[in-house]
């Protein structure tokens, strides 16, 4: 029986209820009976879909559906950490060639060899490591391997099971849709990851000052592409395992937190964001003060470039400065969700943990951030503060996810 069918046959049978003469008990009070029959209809009808969306997944394979989902959430988690630590090791540019299935890594001296002598035909080599030996080669060339196969692996990780489980049934129709979108999704960001890295080996880097890098742009869309993926397998797996709670009473104050929340969360990703494009033009390595800008408030050079819009993609200063009022912003939002959250409103049992965990990740995360710039960009404090931006967009949407039943007040 379809969601749709079921609810229409659950209102239909409510309906009715509005037309009975009520009778008050001596233990019942007419006001609570009254209340009661009139939110039959929307309420008894709403619980009831979600019943259905939940019990469509046999529960025989819920377990297995929910740890397939968080595992490959955490597998996509791990690629963003291992392509972080990519591309801060600046080991993106040592593989010139791509294929589907991967290829069989140099394992004798004169394969080794030939594919160093693959590398220097390339900018990155020709302009900045001339000096470079076959070894410090080696482990630049295992880091773009080790975040190549790991993308495999997680094709694998999800085709194989994903399989399995649509054979036997267990998923909903809902389901089924939203694991198609995750395939496709995995798919082009192989191809993407692809056409990300050729942007820095194309012959476009002409002045000896030229930096050999990737297309900010296209890191960004990247970054942005694992970041939606993480999310609906996180998403997902969170509706599988821990169904949101219901509250008794929705408030117009319940209302507005949710609001806030959705909020919060669609700025935090848009800081991370933000972050690609400061990855992407190594914008770390100016400014290293905090937090000022040097001994000014405002950097001379913010708007430096010609036409205007570019200096906010494309000039390093900007970028920074751009990024730091987004993660202050965030920072105030995710702060004002925790404070909120402490002053009595109605909120499902969980959200109140997850509003916690949310405020107090925001304050990890801009520490971390202040810590890598004045820092000068080490690698680890980095590749923590890329990590603590999923692990705050983690938590802001356990939290949305604990509220999706806030939709509306009962009448």
């Amino acid at each position: 029986m379809s969601v749709i069918c079921l609810a229409s046959r659950v209102c239909r049978a409510a309906l009715p209820l509005r037309n009975v003469k009520v009778t008050p008990s001596r233990n019942v009070p007419l006001q609570n009976v009254r209340s009661c029959l009139g939110r039959t209809s929307v309420t008894l009808a709403a619980e009831s879909v979600q019943k259905v969306i939940v019990d469509e997944i046999p529960e025989a394979g819920r377990k297995y559906v929910g740890r397939w989902l968080f595992g490959c959430s955490g597998m996509v988690f791990g690629a963003v950490v291992i392509g972080g630590l990519t591309r801060l090791t600046e080991s993106g540019l040592s593989m010139t060639d791509w294929h589907l299935f991967g290829k069989k890594p140099p394992l004798t001296q004169a394969e080794w060899e030939k594919e160093f002598a693959q590398y220097k035909e390339f900018p990155e080599y020709k302009l900045k490591n001339m000096d470079m030996s076959l070894n410090e080669f080696k482990f630049i060339w295992w880091m773009e391997y080790g975040h190549r196969q790991w993308g495999r692996l997680i094709g694998t990780v999800f085709l194989l099971p994903a399989s399995y489980f649509w054979y036997k049934g267990w998923f909903s129709k809902m389901l089924k849709k939203r694991v198609f979108a995750c395939g496709v999704l995995i798919g082009c960001q192989g191809l993407l990851g692809w056409y990300m890295v050729k942007s820095g080996l194309e012959d476009r880097f002409t002045e000896p000052s030229d930096v050999p890098r990737v297309s900010q742009y296209r890191l960004m869309s990247h970054l942005g592409m694992a970041f939606i993926l993480y999310s609906l397998f996180l998403w997902n797996a969170l509706g599988v395992v821990y169904p949101a709670q219901k509250v008794k009473q929705v408030t117009a104050q319940a209302m507005k937190f949710r609001r806030l929340a959705h909020i919060t969360k669609g700025w935090v990703f848009l800081t991370a964001m933000s972050g690609a494009l400061v990855a992407g033009l190594d914008a770390g390595l100016v400014y290293n003060s905090f937090p000022k800008f040097a001994d000014r408030w405002i950097p001379s050079d913010l708007l430096a470039f010609s036409p205007t819009l570019r200096n906010f993609t494309e000039n390093p200063t900007t970028v920074q400065f751009d990024h730091r009022i987004l993660g202050t912003t965030s920072l105030a939002l995710a702060s004002a969700v925790y404070l909120w959250s402490r002053r009595g409103v109605k909120l499902p049992p969980r959200a109140y943990t997850a509003a916690a965990a949310l405020g107090g990740m925001a304050w990890m995360q801009v520490g971390l951030g202040i810590s890598t710039l004045i820092l000068y960009v080490p690698t680890a404090i980095a590749a923590m503060h890329q990590s603590g931006s999923l692990l705050t967009l983690s938590f802001a949407i356990w939290l949305t996810h604990e509220l999706k039943h806030l939709k509306k007040i009962p009448k």
